[in-house]
């Protein structure tokens, strides 16, 4: 098999002749943009040998002005669409690095779910990602109706670069969802104000033909809240040392939907472990849960430090189980 043959047989639930993986991390600063950028993304697939080329995005919704009450955000907050900046250098670089991608790989680009796309305007003016949270939450419950108006606009741009991405020659989106955590939305909330720009730009995903990854983003999550998103999704990730919850309650929680995990991301084998315990471990989580509707990956971004030498041994390891 190809490593996008195996992939699709993953996902439709196929005999296969190896678990496939997929491993993506956040690259230095110097290497987030432009050529740097399109070598970094080259050299991490080469290196790594994984069977998906996951595309990154760095290039985040825009700060538009200074931001204290819900009035600015939605004042603030424009119509947007593939003609912005930020959103053509996405595509830019897309294209770039699939261009150079091994055509017989499984291709996926990164799209930032509204939660998280919501406050990246937020952030981006200096505030820190935790207080940009909480605003988001205080804003909301202070003045939904703005916050929801300028959150559609994002989701409508999001839908946009979701059909961009698969126009482009990708294969699927991974798409990250925030919101799960117990600490900032009630489960109400969550329904109420995130759940329905999730399931917008997941359809949309799907309308266009691309395969639609969902990954649960953070610890400490009520992940029930994303039972009903199983019909939208092909792939489902999350922190199963995170949340924590692991692949077994997976199973349960999104009936008949692959799932991508395994590992942790900044601690476990893939950190301090050997090149023999990594191989080790990945046999131990295949074992356990079987090779049918498995892709092998990590709990979320490994760190940028990490020893890549350990992340194909981890590849290796799946393809040849």
């Amino acid at each position: 098999m190809t490593k996008k043959e195996r992939v699709i047989a993953a996902i439709e639930q196929r005999e296969i002749d190896g678990v496939p993986s997929s491993f993506s991390l956040h690259f230095p600063a110097d290497k987030k943009q432009g050529e740097a950028c399109v070598k970094a993304h080259l050299d991490f697939f080469k290196d790594t040998d994984a069977d998906i080329c996951k595309i990154m995005n760095e290039n985040l919704v825009p700060v538009f002005g200074t931001i204290h009450t819900p009035d600015d955000y939605d004042r603030l907050i424009p119509v947007m669409t593939m003609e912005d900046e930020f959103m053509k250098k996405q595509i830019e670089l897309t294209k770039q690095i699939l261009a150079g991608c091994d055509k017989d790989v499984f291709t996926m680009g990164t799209l930032h779910g509204i939660c998280a796309s919501g406050i990246h305007p937020i952030e981006q003016a200096g505030i820190n990602y935790y207080a940009a949270r909480q605003m988001q939450v205080d804003f909301l419950r202070w003045d939904e109706k703005k916050m929801l108006s300028a959150m559609q606009r994002i989701t409508d741009v999001l839908c946009q670069l979701a059909k961009a991405y698969i126009e482009a020659g990708l294969d699927s989106v991974y798409y990250a969802s925030l919101g799960g955590e117990y600490e900032f939305f009630t489960d109400e909330e969550f329904a109420k104000w995130i759940k329905p720009f999730d399931i917008q730009v997941m359809k949309a995903i799907k309308e266009v033909g691309g395969y639609c990854f969902l990954h649960i983003c953070k610890d400490h999550l009520n992940m029930e809240r994303y039972r009903d998103y199983a019909p939208y999704a092909d792939v489902v990730n999350w922190g199963v040392f995170e949340a924590p919850f692991d692949l077994e309650k997976g199973r349960e929680l999104f009936q008949g939907k692959t799932v991508m995990g395994g590992l942790p991301n900044r601690h476990g084998v893939l950190v301090d472990g050997t090149k023999e315990e990594v191989e080790a471990e990945v046999k131990k989580v295949i074992s356990d849960y079987g090779r049918k509707g498995l892709i092998l990956g990590a709990d979320c971004t490994l760190a940028t430090e990490q020893d890549l030498d350990k992340v194909k041994a981890a590849v290796l390891a799946a393809r040849n189980s």
